[in-house]
């Protein structure tokens, strides 16, 4: 990704600051007497290799900060900074590329074609990025065996459980090696013992592979897991730990 902004203190490694910050941001919808506030005044740091959860009830802003840190949505006020680079400021283009090399995704409803074998599904970042067969097969696989899933590989979504279809999805977030991956509700569709499985999974990821992982989650045992916690209400910070 093009970088003609930064400076040698804001490498890509992350080693010498971290890696996303936000300072007064703010994100309103609508205007005048319709606007709506569903995040104001958020100062927020986040190091490489966080796991980090943002709780809250829902309507509390969660999912909207995980849209401006990853930087799929733009802030009203205030700084969004990627490794030192300031979102509001980069190209689409320069986003696009962002998201598809160094941000994995892992949503609620997993998002997997039902179509595609496990295999298949977490191939397909690779396969849009024109990744060889070869070396997109090889990457997947071991994604697979990272989540405990090497051997459920050719079986489709419809085959899986609710636990394991979830599982895929973190292996497609992790297939890229990415420096981040953003969760929105990972555990919401799951039950209890699935969910901590989950939540293990997710931990490992920035424990053993130093992902910087952020949670948005109202599933409090999730949030207990974590290393570092943001508590959301009516779309501010109301306390960190």
């Amino acid at each position: 990704m093009p970088d003609d902004r930064g400076t040698s203190e804001q490498s890509p490694t992350g080693a010498n600051g971290p890696v996303i910050s936000a300072h007064g941001v703010s994100r309103v919808f609508g205007s005048g007497a319709t606007a709506v506030t569903a995040l104001s005044g958020i100062d927020l740091t986040v190091e490489q290799g966080d796991y980090l959860a943002v709780t809250g009830r829902s309507g509390s802003g969660k999912t909207t900060l995980l849209n401006l840190l990853s930087g799929l949505d733009r802030p009203s006020a205030g700084t969004v900074r990627f490794h030192g680079d300031d979102l509001a400021g980069m190209r689409e283009a320069d986003l696009v590329e962002m998201r598809r090399h160094k941000i994995g995704f892992v949503f609620q409803s997993f998002g997997l074609m039902p179509l595609l074998s496990a295999q298949e599904n977490v191939e397909l970042p690779l396969h849009i990025g024109g990744m060889s067969w070869r070396e997109r097969r090889q990457r997947a696989g071991e994604a697979l065996k990272a989540v405990g899933l090497g051997s459920r590989a050719r079986h489709r979504p419809f085959e899986l459980s609710g636990g394991e279809q979830q599982r895929v999805s973190i292996a497609r977030a992790l297939v890229t090696s990415p420096q981040v991956v953003f969760a929105d509700e990972p555990t919401g569709e799951l039950d209890t013992a699935t969910a901590r499985s989950i939540a293990e999974t997710l931990g490992e990821v920035a424990s053993s592979r130093r992902a910087t992982v952020i949670v948005a989650t109202h599933d409090l045992d999730l949030a207990a897991m974590a290393q570092r916690r943001v508590d959301l209400v009516d779309g501010e910070i109301v306390s960190q730990g």
